[in-house]
């Protein structure tokens, strides 16, 4: 098999596996910032659960540029 399917699988599957490690904890942060709107821990969790969205979009649009890549490369 071609290197970049491996690479888009692995890429795919280790970005989930992040995202689900991940999810639990930036719910509970999230519901401690709503539950706690004046709080001063509150702009350290919010910077954190920003920077696990944005990294998650990066993830996501590199997940469908790296598909792409391989119907592109297999079919095209």
């Amino acid at each position: 098999m071609d290197l970049l399917l491996w690479i888009t699988i692995g890429f795919i599957i280790i970005g989930f596996v992040v995202l689900a490690s991940m999810k639990k904890s930036m719910e509970s942060k999230v519901a401690f910032i709503k539950a706690n709107p004046e709080d001063e821990g509150n702009s350290s969790k919010a910077k954190a659960v920003i920077w696990w969205i944005c990294g998650v979009t990066i993830w996501g649009i590199g997940s469908m540029y790296f598909f792409v890549r391989c119907f592109d490369n297999y079919f095209g």
